[in-house]
């Protein structure tokens, strides 16, 4: 007699478990941003940047919109040509240094997919967007603590 395959009575189909914990890029961006204009000198940045603790910051028009990024990098490249033609920093505007092609994220979009963008790109932060207007901006210190408080949640 041949053994019959029995797979016996299915169980009910579980429901699974709802994933309820923040995990969009609004949930863990920094609100209170410290801003720079085209116009403002590279001297007047740094100083903010010691002053504020920060290595960067969005560079708005005059009518809010985000025109650049400027960054302890930018700035090295002022540091860089006053040592090479052995002259002080001068008062040198944002515009000429700040990164005028600025890579940007939706509010609404997720960390793991944040997470992508700051892979690929190479970037230490990124505006965060909705309906044009800036935000936000995330970095990925700030992408890594969202990740340690999800540690022990099942991601999906």
């Amino acid at each position: 007699m041949g053994i019959k395959s029995f797979m016996g009575r299915r169980a009910k189909e579980r429901s699974k478990k709802e994933y309820d914990a923040p995990i969009l890029v609004e949930d863990y961006m920094s609100r209170k941003l410290v801003t720079f204009s085209p116009e403002q000198s590279i001297l007047e940045v740094m100083e903010s940047f010691a002053k504020h603790h920060i290595s960067g910051g969005p560079v708005m028009d005059d009518n809010g919109f985000l025109v650049g990024i400027i960054s302890e990098a930018d700035c090295m490249k002022q540091i860089s040509e006053s040592r090479y033609f052995n002259q002080p920093i001068l008062d040198k505007s944002v515009e000429r240094f700040m990164t005028k092609n600025v890579e940007t994220i939706p509010h609404d979009m997720s960390i793991f997919d944040a997470a992508g963008v700051f892979d690929r790109h190479n970037r230490r932060r990124l505006p965060v967007m909705k309906d044009g207007l800036l935000v936000g901006q995330i970095s990925r210190k700030d992408i890594v603590i969202a990740a340690l408080k999800l540690s022990g949640e099942n991601w999906k």
